[in-house]
């Protein structure tokens, strides 16, 4: 199995995920104060870069579903390489459009490539790795996703005020060439997630259609009215094609998107209904009240009136690491939305230019932001079992799109259109943004309470594992139908054993282990081995296997889901099975085992002493097999901790 050196490390694929995800949304955020540069220089017409960010929000909705489709047939590693590669091609030819089509094309590929990497790196951090990487996996990825649309306004006012916009745009592709780089670096080759899964062209096409056609119209509120054809037609007509795909997803009997999952499901429902609330509002709070503020401050002055909400949002994701594994968690939403509408309320008194009350409502509205979109978003996915967590994600980002980036428009063009000056426009589309926002937590609250469903602190194991969903989600309005059975009593979990090999008596020279991922390097590993030693030796083949990123090569053509613990582990018994096969053929008496692998190296050394306690010889000298979490050198941790004698088959001797 191919790896990268820093495969498994979790620091470094954190780095990799923060990196890919920065770039498009901080980008997105700073857009607004550069449009008169960016128009002058590349002579495109407002209504031209209005419909590049809607092209651009389009493409960042369409790959959510992309990247759900690839990651079943497709190995999901080397698409995240891929996208990787799409958006650093997207971000040089952005910065260095010469043209509308060089940057529009440009602005394109970077939304398309941003929503990729998030569907298919994000899942594999959550659960790929132990529970008590949750905590800092929860605090990063609200980071990624609101810290850097909270600093974007600032960058953007500071690009501005230079009276440039490609030395940011450059950054962003260096940015997107980082994390390239971390890519390969921690690349860990992971099989596809289901390859048994249906192909949905009509969900990809639906999917498409409705979102470029939504977000062109409502681009096109720059220049025309609502009522407008050029405006309703694309724009009423893509939101009646998404309706369409989500009905469509819903009634397929092998859907895409687990739409039914998710909406025939209390809590999933609460956590994506207060996800849009508050993605549609948070829109009316911010981009509306900057439009007013611009009329009286230069756009570097707003960003920094605007910082306080960077710092809100860094606040409220410390406090979501601390609850994710806590009752506190479902609360949490609900707190956000009273933030939210606290925070609309200030920024409506604001305006037009009231500079403490500005700070204030930035800072309440970044602590609603890092509250509720991406908290709801882990509720709806605990209710469900991990490997429908990369599909709850592509659910809750194409409507979050939907929500927040075609809103936006609408919004802008209501406050300019209303009666009266930008002044009692915004007052007006701020009081709407304030009612989304109580409507969303009376919403939340509703949906809790018609259904019968509770706060509960999650069961991380059962959900990292695949085994069932963390915490039960009753039907949904479960107390207003008659018809819906209760609930089966569920137990206290018995603490979970650690996987054993079996253990049998060995000779006194000692069994031989052998570190098995089903790569022909590893089976070249064993062959060399039977030359060095006399014949008839015990031998133990193992191999270690983890979710997601699995961390061998099926020796046969059973299918299995990668996101599931129960299957990746019978797939690796069946490996472990093939490579005792292999090493009965050269003359060994071999038996199999498969372990899941600990999240340290101490623990697999261990197992190894005690199973083998005679030699260890190890598979191609690589971060892979056996020892697939180790820090460093496989060879090196085995020779420095182990008290066993150690035979170690080197690279040159397996063709490398």
């Amino acid at each position: 199995m191919r790896q990268g050196p820093l495969a498994g490390r979790y620091p470094a694929v954190a780095a990799m995920v923060t990196f890919a995800l920065i770039p498009y949304l901080a980008l997105s955020a700073a857009f607004e104060p550069l449009v008169p540069i960016i128009s002058e220089q590349l002579h495109m017409s407002t209504q031209a870069l209005s419909l590049s960010s809607g092209l651009g929000n389009a493409a960042y909705a369409v790959g959510t579903v992309l990247a759900v489709q690839f990651a079943q047939h497709l190995p999901q590693r080397r698409m995240l390489l891929a996208y990787a590669v799409v958006l650093v091609v997207g971000s040089v030819l952005a910065a260095s459009a010469h043209n509308a089509g060089m940057f529009i094309g440009g602005h394109v590929l970077q939304g398309l490539a941003t929503s990729m990497l998030l569907i298919a790196a994000a899942p594999p951090l959550t659960i790929g790795f132990p529970k008590d990487k949750l905590r800092n996996t929860a605090v990063i990825m609200n980071m990624c996703v609101f810290g850097a649309v909270a600093l974007g306004p600032f960058i953007g006012g500071v690009q501005a005020e230079a009276h440039a916009w490609r030395p940011l745009f450059w950054i962003i592709a260096a940015i997107a060439l980082v994390a390239l780089v971390l890519a390969a670096l921690t690349f860990d080759d992971a099989p596809p997630a289901d390859l048994d899964a249906p192909r949905d062209l009509w969900a990809i096409g639906l999917a498409a259609v409705g979102c470029g056609a939504g977000f062109i119209g409502a681009s096109q509120l720059t220049t025309h009215g609502i009522t407008d054809a050029a405006v309703a037609v694309p724009m009423f007509g893509g939101l009646t094609l998404i309706v369409v795909l989500i009905v469509y997803q819903f009634r397929a009997r092998r859907p895409l998107l687990t739409v039914r999952s998710v909406l025939t499901s209390s809590i999933p429902v609460a956590g994506v209904g207060v996800a849009l609330f508050a993605a549609a509002a948070s829109v009316a709070a911010t981009a509306l009240t900057a439009n007013v503020l611009l009329q009286t401050y230069s756009p570097v002055r707003v960003g920094v009136l605007y910082l306080p909400e960077l710092g809100g949002a860094i606040v409220m994701a410390v406090v979501f690491g601390f609850v994710i594994t806590r009752r506190a968690m479902h609360f949490l939403p609900l707190v956000g939305m009273a933030l939210l509408a606290s925070g609309i309320v200030v920024f409506r008194l604001a305006i037009p230019a009231n500079q403490p009350l500005v700070l204030l409502g930035a800072a309440l509205t970044g602590l609603a932001l890092g509250a509720t979109v991406a908290p709801a978003l882990f509720v709806a996915g605990f209710s469900l079992r991990s490997n429908s967590l990369q599909r709850v994600f592509a659910i809750i980002e194409l409507l979050r799109a939907v929500a927040a980036f075609m809103v936006a428009p609408i919004f802008a063009y209501f406050a300019v259109a209303a009666p009266g000056d930008l002044v009692a426009g915004t007052g007006y589309a701020l009081w709407i943004g304030f009612g989304l926002a109580i409507g969303g937590a009376v919403f939340g609250v509703a949906i809790y309470a018609l259904s019968g469903a509770r706060p509960q602190r999650p069961d991380l194991d059962e959900f990292l594992d695949g085994d069932s969903p963390a915490w039960y989600s009753p039907p949904l309005f479960a107390r207003l139908r008659s018809n819906v059975p209760a609930p089966a009593a569920t137990s206290v979990p018995a603490p979970r054993a650690t996987p054993s090999i079996p253990r049998e008596a060995t000779d006194s020279a000692g069994s031989v282990l052998f570190a098995y991922d089903g790569s022909d390097l590893a089976a070249f590993a064993i062959t060399q081995a039977a030359a060095q030693l006399p014949p008839g030796r015990d031998a133990l083949v193992v191999c270690v296997w983890q979710p997601v990123d699995v961390g061998f090569t099926p020796t046969d053509k059973n299918h299995f889901d990668a996101d599931r613990a129960v299957q990746v582990r019978q797939a690796a018994e069946r490996t472990a099975a093939h490579g005792a096969s292999l090493a009965d053929g050269a003359g060994f008496l071999a038996r199999s085992a498969a372990v899941e692998a600990s999240p340290t190296w101490k623990g697999i050394v261990d197992a190894a002493e005690e199973h083998a306690a005679g030699l260890i010889v190890l598979g191609p000298h690589r971060r892979n097999g056996l020892l697939g979490h180790l820090q460093g050198s496989v060879a090196a941790a085995v020779v420095a901790h182990s008290t066993t004698p150690v035979l170690i088959i080197p690279q040159e001797a397996c063709g490398q």
